[in-house]
């Protein structure tokens, strides 16, 4: 790759990333979230968001935390986040490096987020009613040392180690195949006072990925 070709791509996918983030900060009006006691059955739910769309990711289902739909980014638009409570917006930009992003505002659906734990099990459901299946292994916690700035760097809450946002970037939506919840961390009246990472990796059993109900091997 020429520098020139670098330069540009560095460009393009910092202005990406500087959407994703400011977008986040908005705070629209806040509906019903299908969690808790409202939780479906897994079939009635998958039933309920299918649209016959093979390539399309339409649902996630966490098992006795939430059910929600899955809307998708417009094409020209890489920061749009859905104004509703109750779905849930898949991140175009992580399906370029093969994962699946997953955003909410944290005053809307991303309010469950916190609910999710390590070792949980999370069912992707695609439009043709295929089902993906996954594990948590990790959730990070950041405060923006810049709340309102996009170009913050980051302290990990755990560790103390701190992140500039492409690090960050690279940290949550990088390797190998995996999901990961966005949303902010509010704080001190602060409502993006840090930011909030779920990441589940495929779910494995006896060196096979579960999906779409059968297992396939490695």
């Amino acid at each position: 790759m020429t520098l020139k070709n670098q330069i540009t791509r560095n460009i393009l996918n910092t202005s990406l990333l500087f959407t994703i983030f400011v977008s986040l900060f908005f705070n629209p009006i806040s509906a019903l979230a299908m969690g808790g006691n409202t939780l479906p059955g897994f079939t009635e739910f998958s039933e309920s968001v299918q649209n016959g769309d093979a390539k399309t990711l339409r649902g996630v289902y966490v098992p006795d935390t939430f059910a929600l739909p899955i809307v998708q980014q417009p094409s020209n638009n890489a920061g749009y986040v859905s104004y509703k409570d109750g779905e849930l917006t898949q991140f175009g930009m992580a399906s370029q490096y093969g994962n699946v992003g997953l955003l909410a505002h944290n005053h809307l659906s991303g309010k469950l987020f916190s609910d999710i734990a390590v070792g949980q099990e999370i069912r992707l459901v695609y439009g043709d009613g295929k089902v993906e299946y996954f594990v948590v292994t990790e959730v990070l916690r950041y405060q923006a040392l810049q709340p309102n700035s996009p170009w913050s760097n980051f302290r990990d809450l755990a560790t103390d180690k701190q992140l500039n946002a492409e690090q960050m970037f690279k940290r949550v939506y990088f390797g190998d195949r995996h999901v990961t919840f966005q949303t902010c961390i509010e704080q001190n009246g602060e409502s993006s006072w840090g930011r909030l990472f779920v990441i589940a990796v495929p779910k494995v059993q006896n060196g096979s990925y579960y999906f779409s109900n059968q297992f396939i091997s490695q």
